[in-house]
């Protein structure tokens, strides 16, 4: 790009009005994106594509607008305004926007070029962030697609000054929710609805200074949402910069948590792409990192998961029970969090199936010896059918390094399975709901039908079973029948049949039909 060029795209990123774009506008946008590319591009794939290219878009409108800024402030010196201090990101010759947007003709490996380039320049923010997609592959992206989503995107500056760092980051979590509610089945693996997530950070409390860890991270939504209460409770968020740390296995999901952390303006942050269970990234020494609060939804029952090494885990993560069944990783995921908890401070929010809670063999040992520890703090039950791809009912499991002293050798048992609002093919728990179930596991006290406080003797006479209804019965619905009610139901309905079937033929025979 020329000087000349470069001054002239500039100018064009100021805004013409004192109206930024809205909220309710972006959204629109950026869903009008995923729709150019709807037929061509699997639905359960479509954030592999229009994440990094609206990352893309991003940094590249705000590179144009620093240097903006920076000649303002030099009277017009171009060399001073290409100077990397002046810049968040570094973008090289010829990978802008602007370069992409010129060619005609194989821009799919443009594309691909201009984002390689844009993460060797940043190799220790931007590395691998924009993922593996196929955008080479013309069968399913023509060069005419990709010019109607590139111009697509180039009908709006996104700049910072058209867009705020909090209004891109809300429709940024707005987008990857559509692409869940599309996907359904397959956004399980990355992404965990919104009012389960607030609930498990309001139940941690972390404050601004502490660490908080994600083993699990998909999208980066637990950490995005550790900043929002920060900020909701008067706290500074960039008092957590440097503190908020996640890894994921999946290589398009952890570029896509990097880019929401970045879009959501932290600018310190660190998440790995890599297998936790196996190769843990965050340690000193010969010990795992710990951290003041540990929170996570990991993949329910994951299978192959990394037993065949456990017994031997040069992190003692197996220390607590052993090692958990081939077919059923929940608790080693425990045991990763529990070991990466701090000794003093450390908490621990996990979603759990609440199969885990009562199955036995391997995983009652290991559920004895977290108890026995007087680390389990409280088992909120949820309603089913909360979670995207599977109907199964799960459990939220508070841990705590050392409990309140009028909490030692206790458990809290919740019982929300009737906390919900019935949707047509995925239930919800709304706000109402997850306040309700805040209040009671603060509250720690007996509520008929919703909460117990458990000893160790209860649940040590119960085998060490956690299964909810052992400790909290549902209160009795008032629609419920019982079974003589139903059968003599079922009876007036056989009855109303077999008279419906005579009426049928009487009238048949007068109409000559019998």
């Amino acid at each position: 790009m020329t000087e000349d060029e470069a001054r002239a795209q500039a100018s064009a990123l100021i805004p013409m009005s004192s109206e930024p774009v809205t909220l309710g506008e972006l959204e629109q946008y950026l869903a009008k994106a995923a729709d150019l590319i709807r037929g061509a591009i699997d639905q359960a794939d479509f954030k592999a594509y229009i994440f990094p290219l609206m990352f893309f878009k991003r940094i590249s409108d705000v590179y144009m607008e620093e240097y903006g800024l920076a000649l303002a402030e030099s009277g017009g010196d171009h060399e001073f305004a290409t100077f990397s201090e002046n810049h968040r990101f570094q973008i090289p010759d010829g990978c802008l926007w602007s370069d992409v947007r010129a060619r005609t003709e194989n821009i799919g490996q443009v594309l691909v070029t201009a984002m390689r380039e844009i993460e060797r320049a940043n190799p220790d923010t931007l590395y691998g962030i924009f993922g593996g997609a196929a955008w080479t592959n013309k069968s399913k992206l023509s060069d005419a697609t990709l010019t109607d989503l590139i111009e697509h995107f180039s009908s709006k500056p996104l700049s910072n000054a058209s867009v705020a760092p909090d209004v891109f980051g809300q429709a940024y979590e707005y987008l990857i929710k559509r692409f869940a509610d599309q996907s359904n089945k397959k956004a399980g693996e990355y992404y965990t609805p919104r009012s389960v997530v607030r609930l498990m950070v309001n139940i941690l409390d972390p404050q601004e200074g502490e660490t908080v860890y994600d083993p699990a991270c998909g999208t980066g939504g637990m950490l995005i949402e550790v900043i929002e209460h920060v900020k909701a409770n008067g706290g500074q968020p960039k008092r957590l910069w440097g503190k908020l740390y996640g890894q994921e296995k999946v290589l398009t999901t952890s570029g896509i948590a990097r880019m929401n952390l970045l879009l959501h303006g932290v600018e310190d942050f660190k998440i790995v792409k890599e297998d936790t269970l196996r190769s843990p990234a965050f340690y000193e020494g010969d010990r795992l990192a710990t951290f003041d609060c540990v929170i996570a939804n990991p993949p329910f029952s994951l299978e192959k998961w990394g037993e065949d090494t456990w017994p031997s885990d040069r992190w003692g993560r197996n220390t607590l029970g052993g090692t958990p069944p081939r077919k059923y990783g929940d608790w080693a995921w425990v045991q990763h969090m529990e070991a990466s908890m701090a000794p003093k401070t450390g908490r621990i929010a996990v979603v759990l199936p609440q199969g885990a809670l009562f199955r036995h063999g391997a995983e009652g040992k290991i559920r004895t010896a977290f108890l026995e520890n007087d680390l389990v703090e409280a088992v909120i039950g949820l309603a089913p059918n909360l979670f995207y791809g599977t109907g199964l009912a799960a459990a939220i499991v508070i841990l705590r390094a050392e409990k309140p002293a009028d909490r030692k050798g206790k458990t809290l048992v919740i019982n929300g399975d009737s906390l919900f609002k019935k949707g047509p093919s995925q239930n919800t728990l709304e706000p109402k709901h997850a306040e309700r179930l805040l209040d009671l596991c603060r509250g720690f006290t007996d509520v008929e039908g919703l909460a117990k406080v458990t000893t160790l003797q209860d649940i040590r006479e119960n085998n060490f079973n956690l299964n909810i209804p052992l400790y909290v019965a549902p209160l009795p619905d008032e629609n419920f029948l019982t079974l003589d009610q139903a059968l003599q139901n079922l009876r007036r309905a056989h009855e109303a049949a077999r008279k419906g079937r005579v009426e049928l033929d009487h009238q048949l025979a007068e109409w000559g039909l019998g």
